[in-house]
Order: structure tokens, then C-alpha cells, then sequence
């Protein structure tokens, strides 16, 4: 065998080597994982995403949000994630064990979305899914100088039949925004999958793997530096 046979053989087994300890490996314990049944509560959790929600997952994937927002919460010594409230605890494998694409992001110019959904109940219980639809119609509305563009085309304008739609938005709205007499703006399907998948957003459970993850150093231990 000369040596270009060898450098080939060489390179290819590098490469192989690398494959199955980087892919393979993680691919396989990732695999491993399941729900972990709390016997107490008898649920098991993570749980799969209901349809509506798995509709929005698409919708979400289709518009890039995951290009502005993560879906990762670090852990409590590495970054302000828990400080800013964006989850009690760091994101595990485990938790997207039934995501076909995980949708950890790749820039954070939003907040982190891991926990969205429990964010927006425990800051305005009911009134969490109102916000998300205000935000999603003009983000300025709710947080204004938000860079975050319209999404006004996950609304519709149409003409009130009836007593109108229990789903029109215009309560929601200012005068500046309300539609003309006689109309009313609905969320339109895509519109209501988005809200129903960002509300669902919600790693409200402990698993093993993500007690105790981080014990934070005495203020003595590291010079009194907070």
C-alpha cells in the first residue's frame, strides 16, 4: 500500500472516529431518555405537544423566530437567565425529547422563549394569552420601542355576521387600531396555533439531571464579587 493509500485510510478513519464520538454517541444517550413519571402526581413529563400547538410549532419553524429568540435557559452561573425570570432552572436534554427539530436559536435580540407560556400566566394568569396577541398584532403595543416587527398577517379583517366572533381582537386594541364600524379582526388559523404553541411553552417540572445543577459560591469564596 503506497503512502496516498494510507493518508486516505488515515484521514477516513479520523473522520469516522470523530463522526461516531461527536454524532453518534450523543445521538444514542439522547435517544436513551424518556419521561420521568412523578408516582405522586402519576404524569409523566416532558408530554407531547397537543395538535394545535404542534400546528403553531410550524408556524413558529415557517416564520424563523428562532432566528431573533433561543429556547435555552442557561445555567445560573453562566449568563442572566434566571435572573431575568426567563425560567427557574437551566434547559436539559430531556426537554426536547418529543421535538422533531429542536428550535434552541441561534441569536438572542429577544427575550428567551423557553418559558414564555409560564411567564405571561404567572405575570397576568388568563390575560397571558391576550398579551401574546397584542404583541404578535404591533409589539409596540405592549412593549413599546420593541424591535420586533408586525405580524398582522396572522390577523384578519372581516365583516361582523351575527353577534361577531368571542375571538375578535378589538378589545384588545386602541382606538388608532380599531377596524372600521361593521368589522372585526380575528386571529387568523396560523395566528391562533402560534399563540396556543407559545403558551404551551412552559418546563414547569424537575427532572434528575436538573436538580441541583449549580450550588452558588459564598461571596467569600469568590472575594465578595457579586
Amino acid at each position: 500500500m503506497n503512502r496516498t493509500s494510507l493518508l486516505f485510510v488515515g484521514v477516513f478513519v479520523s473522520l469516522a472516529a470523530s463522526w461516531v464520538g461527536v454524532v453518534l454517541v450523543n445521538q444514542i444517550s439522547y435517544g436513551r431518555l424518556t419521561p420521568v413519571v412523578n408516582l405522586e402526581e402519576g404524569l409523566a413529563t416532558p408530554q407531547p405537544l397537543p395538535g394545535v400547538a404542534q400546528q403553531g410549532r410550524l408556524v413558529y419553524q415557517d416564520l424563523g423566530c428562532a432566528t431573533c429568540h433561543t429556547q435555552q435557559v442557561r445555567r445560573a452561573d453562566f449568563g442572566t437567565d434566571e435572573k431575568r425570570g426567563w425560567g427557574s432552572r437551566q434547559s436539559v436534554a430531556r426537554d426536547y425529547i418529543f421535538e422533531p427539530v429542536v428550535l434552541i436559536g441561534t441569536r438572542r435580540l429577544g427575550p428567551d422563549l423557553r418559558n414564555i407560556g409560564a411567564r405571561k400566566d404567572g405575570q397576568q394568569g388568563r390575560e397571558g394569552r391576550d398579551w401574546l396577541v397584542q404583541h404578535l398584532y404591533d409589539s409596540q403595543l405592549t412593549s413599546p420601542g420593541s424591535i420586533m416587527p408586525s405580524y398582522r398577517f396572522l390577523f384578519e379583517t372581516r365583516k361582523i355576521v351575527g353577534q361577531g366572533s368571542p375571538k375578535a381582537i378589538d378589545r384588545l386594541l386602541p382606538s388608532s387600531h380599531q377596524p372600521s364600524p361593521g368589522y372585526e379582526i380575528v386571529p387568523t388559523v396560523r395566528g391562533e396555533a402560534l399563540v396556543s404553541y407559545l403558551m404551551s411553552l412552559k418546563d414547569a417540572y424537575a427532572y434528575p439531571e436538573s436538580k441541583n445543577v449549580f450550588v452558588p459560591k459564598s461571596p467569600s469564596a469568590v472575594g465578595g464579587h457579586q
